[in-house]
């Protein structure tokens, strides 16, 4: 039987808090004002995450969790312990952020384990859902950061670009309009190409390419700073 060769964040904690002493601290507090049962961590986290279980139930264990780690100044495991807890939240989410986004894996981890732990630090005894705050901030801060890094992505083929929108037989349309104004541009131009064709060009090589160069300059001397066109591409169907 062969393991799969990818190590990132999870993994790696998943791998150092399993090979470590248990951990104390958590007990079951089931609200009747006695002391609970203890806990260890991998008895704590099924419950965790199990909706059959009592809202105030697992409330008490995030918010212990989080006083744990808090608490956690001369290195007892805690903090790491927290993280531990929060894998199975974090896991389904960061797959789909991979899958959707394209975005490296080991990024998208470190993000939500950084936006965990600062989560952490602000979880109070008051604090309703804790469960809830300190995994939807480490997902959403995960989930903003892909779509911002989603535009300026590199893209070494533009036929990789137009596969992954299942039309490989696209056409790029390229679109200038500008203002009406006789040293300006007066008029739409509209040019559609084929996809192969503009393959890693920019927008300042479509421009000269298609002989648009001489007419955005001479707009831009007419007065400079002032937008004088803008240029948009798409794909465009053959039909």
């Amino acid at each position: 039987m062969t393991s799969s060769s990818y190590s990132g964040l999870f993994a790696r904690v998943e791998r150092d808090v399993g090979g470590r002493e248990p951990l104390t601290g958590l007990r079951l507090d089931d609200g009747s004002g006695a002391p609970g049962t203890a806990l260890t961590p991998a008895e704590a986290r099924p419950v965790l995450y199990d909706r059959s279980a009592p809202a105030p139930v697992r409330a008490a264990l995030w918010h212990q969790i989080a006083a744990l780690s808090q608490q956690d100044t001369d290195g007892n495991g805690w903090r790491l312990g927290a993280v531990w807890c929060a894998l199975p939240g974090l896991r389904r989410q960061a797959f789909t952020i991979v899958h959707r986004f394209g975005t490296d894996r080991d990024d998208v981890e470190a993000e939500m384990l950084t936006a965990y732990l600062e989560a952490l630090r602000t979880i109070e005894p008051r604090t309703p859902d804790p469960g809830s705050v300190l995994l939807r901030s480490a997902c959403t801060r995960a989930w903003n950061s892909a779509r911002q890094a989603r535009p300026e992505r590199t893209v070494e083929d533009i036929r990789y670009t137009v596969d992954s929108r299942q039309d490989r037989g696209a056409l790029w349309q390229a679109e200038v309009a500008g203002r009406d104004r006789p040293d300006g541009l007066a008029a739409t131009v509209r040019i559609t190409v084929p996809a192969d064709r503009v393959e890693g060009v920019r927008i300042g090589a479509l421009a000269r390419e298609w002989g648009l160069t001489g007419a955005v300059a001479a707009a831009c001397r007419f007065q400079h700073g002032r937008r004088v066109g803008t240029l948009s591409l798409r794909p465009r169907s053959r039909g």
